[in-house]
């Protein structure tokens, strides 16, 4: 009854099933995965809208004058004088790399070590 072609193709159906099946599974994970994704990006979002809202709530500038007031004697702030501000022009030039061009190694008290400056 049977022929050889017939159960090669029976065995080709199957295995071409079989690997749809296995396709449309992965797919279906992804678009969990998608979901699962954009659901955690709400709710980042949500997060930072929160977090954005709290920041303006606590740096209203009554708020923090009251806070001065109150903590005056720990603080000691000062007003800030005409003088204490400077132009870019003003302020000090940042340091040169080492004359050699080298690396700068500096311990840090530890037993860990710092370096600084880049080797051209």
């Amino acid at each position: 009854m049977f022929r050889t072609t017939d159960a090669v193709l029976i065995a080709v159906m199957v295995a071409a099933a079989a690997y749809t099946y296995q396709v449309k599974r992965g797919a279906e994970d992804q678009l969990d995965a998608i979901n699962r994704m954009k659901t955690q990006i709400r709710l980042e979002g949500e997060t930072i809208d929160l977090l954005k809202a709290d920041w303006a709530l606590l740096s209203r500038p009554g708020r923090l004058q009251k806070l001065v007031e109150v903590y005056q004697d720990q603080l000691q702030l000062k007003p800030v004088q005409a003088d204490q501000i400077a132009t870019l022009d003003e302020l000090p030039m940042r340091p040169q790399s080492p004359p050699d061009g080298g690396v700068t190694v500096a311990r840090n008290g530890t037993d860990g070590i710092v370096t600084s400056g880049v080797k051209p």
